[in-house]
C-alpha cells in the first residue's frame, strides 16, 4: 500500500466527465444536505481494504450505531486503473455517495457537477480542519470546496553522511536552501569524477512551487512557472545535470524509482516521508546506518504537503447521510486512529498538536514524525488541482529538452506553458 500517493492521472476523468458538464453543470444537484441521517450508502476507498480491513468495518459498525436507519456499504478499489474507475461510474451515473479522492481527480468531477460542494452543504465542518488542508480541494476561479480533507504526509530530506564525507562535505552540516543543495551536488560530482550524483529526480511542479514560482493565475486560466524564477531553477538543475550531478536516469526517473536509487546507495539525497525511515530499517541496513534526516527544501518557507479527500456526490439520493459518513470517516477521532496505524497525518485542527506528533523519544522514526507533523500545519499543496496528466508529461519533456540542451530552460519554459494553457482551455 503506498499512503504517501502523488497524484494519479486523472486523464481518462478529465476526457469522460466533463462532458457532462454539459447537461448540468456545477448546478447539477442539490447542495441541501439536511434531514434526517439515514438509508443505504457506498463508500469507496483507494487501495486500503488489504491492510485497514479491520479498521474501516469498525468504523462502519460506529457510524451505523450511531445513526440508527443507515446501511453503509464499502468498496475498495485497486490503486491501479482507479482514475478509469471513477470515470466510468461517472459516465454511467454508478459514481458511489461517498469516495476517497485526490485534489486532481475530484477537479474534473467538480467541474461536472458531481462534486458536493461543502462550502454550501456542510459550511459548519471548516473550523475542524486545517486551512490549507480545506483549501487543497478547491479549484482555482471557481467557488467551493469539494472534499473533506482527510489524511496528510510530507517528509524531510533524506540524505547519505557517508556520501557526503566522501566528498568533503560535513554529513552533521547538510544543505538547508536550494544553493547549497546545488553548490553540494556539483562538489560531489567533481569529487567522484561523476560516479556519485546528489539527486535522482528532475524537478516537478511541486518542486516549481517550493522554490517559490508563481504556478498559475489567480483566477487558474493561465500557468506562469516559466517567469524567471521557475527559469532560474531549471538553469541550476542544467547545470548539476551537465556535471553528472544528476542520476543518468533522471530523465525518465519515478518517485519510486528515485527513491530505489536512494536506498542503494546511488544517490546522496532524496525527498521522502515519515513512512520511509521503516523501510530503510528493514531493507537497507546500510544505509540506515548513515542516514542523515533535514528539512524539506524550499525557498517559501511552507513545505508540500499530500492530502487525500473523501468527496461526497452530489447526485447522492442520501445525502444526509454520505455528508454525515464523510463528516465521520475524517473527523478528529477517525483520523488520529487512522494516523496511529499508519505513517500518516492528521488534517483536522489541533490533532497535531497532540503528543504522538510533539514529542520525541530519542529514536529516528519519532524524530521525522514531530519534524513532519510541524511542518503540516503551514504547509501547502503545490501540485495545482488543475494540473492534468497530459500537462506533468508536458512539462517533463519540456525540463528533459533543456536539460539535454536541446532548448534554452526558457525556451522550454515557455512552450511548457503554451502546450498546458492549451490543454487548460480544451478541458
Amino acid at each position: 500500500m503506498r499512503i504517501n500517493r502523488r497524484a494519479v492521472a486523472a486523464a481518462a476523468v478529465i476526457a469522460v466527465v466533463l462532458p457532462l458538464s454539459a447537461c448540468g453543470g456545477s448546478e447539477a444537484g442539490s447542495t441541501d444536505a439536511s434531514g434526517k441521517v439515514e438509508g443505504r450508502i457506498t463508500f469507496q476507498t483507494w487501495n486500503l481494504q488489504a491492510n485497514f480491513k479491520d479498521y474501516f468495518n469498525g468504523l462502519i459498525a460506529d457510524f451505523e450505531k450511531q445513526h440508527p436507519g443507515t446501511d453503509v456499504k464499502w468498496v475498495d478499489r485497486p490503486a491501479e486503473g482507479y482514475a478509469d474507475k471513477i470515470s466510468a461510474d461517472a459516465a454511467g451515473g454508478t459514481l458511489p455517495d461517498v469516495v476517497n479522492v485526490s485534489p486532481d481527480l475530484v477537479a474534473p468531477l467538480a467541474k461536472a457537477g458531481l462534486a458536493l460542494d461543502l462550502d454550501k452543504a456542510a459550511p459548519q465542518y471548516k473550523k475542524e480542519y486545517l486551512p490549507g488542508a480545506w483549501d487543497a480541494h478547491r479549484i482555482p476561479g471557481a467557488e467551493g470546496t469539494y472534499a473533506f480533507p482527510w489524511y496528510l504526509n510530507t517528509g524531510p530530506l533524506f540524505y547519505n553522511k557517508r556520501l557526503l564525507k566522501d566528498a568533503g562535505l560535513d554529513p552533521e552540516k547538510p544543505p538547508t536552501t536550494y544553493d547549497e543543495v546545488f553548490d553540494a551536488g556539483l562538489k560531489m560530482a567533481r569529487q567522484s569524477k561523476g560516479k556519485v550524483a546528489a539527486l535522482a529526480n528532475v524537478p516537478t511542479i511541486e518542486d516549481f512551487g517550493r522554490y517559490g514560482v508563481p504556478l498559475m493565475n489567480e483566477e487558474g486560466t493561465a500557468f506562469s512557472f516559466n517567469d524567471p524564477k521557475g527559469v532560474e531553477l531549471l538553469t541550476r538543475y542544467k547545470e548539476l545535470y551537465d556535471a553528472k550531478a544528476l542520476d543518468p536516469q533522471a530523465l525518465t526517473a519515478t518517485p519510486e524509482s528515485s527513491g530505489h536509487k536512494f536506498l542503494t546507495e546511488s544517490v546522496a539525497m532524496n525527498p521522502g516521508s515519515a513512512l520511509d525511515l521503516a523501510n530503510f530499517k528493514k531493507q537497507a541496513p546500510s544505509l540506515y546506518k548513515n542516514i542523515g534526516i533535514t528539512d524539506q527544501i524550499t525557498s517559501t518557507g511552507k513545505a508540500n504537503m499530500y492530502v487525500m479527500g473523501v468527496m461526497v456526490n452530489a447526485q447522492s439520493k442520501q445525502k444526509p447521510a454520505a455528508v454525515a459518513f464523510a463528516h465521520f470517516v475524517t473527523d478528529a477521532t477517525r483520523q488520529m486512529e487512522f494516523a496511529k496505524k499508519v505513517a500518516i497525518f492528521p488534517s483536522t485542527a489541533g490533532s497535531l498538536d497532540d503528543p504522538y506528533f510533539t514529542e520525541e523519544d530519542g529514536t529516528d522514526e519519532t524524530r521525522v514524525r514531530v519534524a513532519a507533523a510541524e511542518s503540516l500545519k503551514t504547509s501547502v499543496n503545490y501540485t495545482p488541482v488543475l494540473f492534468s496528466e497530459q500537462m506533468k508529461t508536458e512539462l517533463r519533456n519540456a525540463v528533459a529538452r533543456a536539460l539535454q540542451g536541446k532548448q534554452s530552460p526558457q525556451e522550454a519554459l515557455d512552450n511548457a506553458v503554451k502546450a498546458c494553457d492549451r490543454l487548460l482551455r480544451q478541458s
